[in-house]
């Protein structure tokens, strides 16, 4: 009598070498700056949106007889030239900074994916007109041309959001327009095309949300100079105007005492610092998250 060999279920080689591929958040968790970079942004975000309701004093109500008093257990970070309690101005100047920053990326994100999809998409003399457009904008440096734009219109919250919109869209729509160029090659959309879809749909359901996904890495790197670039402007007295609470014309005021009350430029100094370092932080984790050659 002979027994029959015992075999073995077999082994899934392909699953054991090819883990199925994580989420983007997931990824995004497990990389070593990501993590870093959000802890500081969820904290400063936190505080920006809370601000208001964990501000101590009011942000903007003068104490004379307190004024450019040091640190204590009464005021965290001491108070201005005025007696205001700087702890609450931070906060309250955090919404403005970070609120204007986010308002102006979405704004060149929005425009510069459009535009640039459109140029990339549509071709012959719409291209040429556009681009045309955009190289314009690109020969002037964006802050001398925001500069520019806020000395004509005069300062102030609105001028200043139009000015960095105008001055910083061309960038987002040339790269846009890259991005379509290289997914017009790719073998789905010529085979979409030869399917006999429209542009349109090819544009909504196959162009757009790579070109989004890549621009969005942008948007996240570029968070950090926009942050800068209104502390900048807001320094030069080109944004918000007093008494309102902003990082950078913090900064502005605090440098004229800077031999009486130094502790005045930590206050603003150290979010500016934190917020365009988990900016950074942040964008390099989504660049490397998002590459397919790396695998995490």
């Amino acid at each position: 009598m002979t027994s029959e060999p015992i075999t073995q279920p077999p082994i899934n080689v392909t699953r054991r070498l090819n883990p199925p591929p994580r989420s983007l958040s997931a990824r995004l968790v497990r990389h070593p700056e990501a993590r870093f970079g959000l802890v500081c942004a969820l904290l400063l975000v936190g505080l920006a949106l809370f601000g208001p309701l964990l501000a101590p004093y009011d942000p903007n109500q003068p104490d004379f007889r307190a004024k450019l008093e040091a640190p204590s257990t009464e005021h965290w970070l001491g108070t201005d030239q005025s007696g205001r309690d700087q702890f609450s101005r931070v906060l309250d100047g955090g919404q403005r900074t970070l609120g204007t920053a986010l308002l102006v990326l979405s704004c060149i994100f929005g425009i510069g994916l459009v535009i640039g999809t459109i140029a990339g998409m549509s071709g012959g003399i719409v291209d040429i007109v556009l681009m045309r457009l955009v190289d314009i904008l690109m020969a002037l440096p964006s802050i001398v041309l925001a500069i520019a734009i806020v000395g004509v219109l005069g300062p102030g919250f609105e001028n200043l959001v139009l000015a960095l919109v105008i001055s910083w869209w061309a960038y987002y729509a040339r790269m846009a327009r890259s991005y379509v160029l290289n997914a017009r090659q790719r073998p789905d959309i010529i085979a979409a095309r030869l399917a006999g879809i429209g542009w349109g749909r090819i544009m909504v359901g196959h162009v757009l949300p790579g070109v989004a996904s890549q621009l969005l890495i942008i948007v996240t790197l570029d968070l950090g100079s926009m942050i800068a670039a209104i502390a900048g402007l807001s320094f030069l007295g080109l944004g918000v105007q007093p008494p309102a609470a902003e990082w950078g014309a913090m900064l502005s005021e605090s440098r004229l005492y800077v031999t009486l009350a130094p502790w005045l430029l930590l206050g603003p100094l150290v979010p500016i610092f934190g917020a365009v370092l988990a900016a950074n932080l942040l964008g390099n984790a989504l660049r490397d998250t998002l590459d397919p050659g790396v695998n995490r």
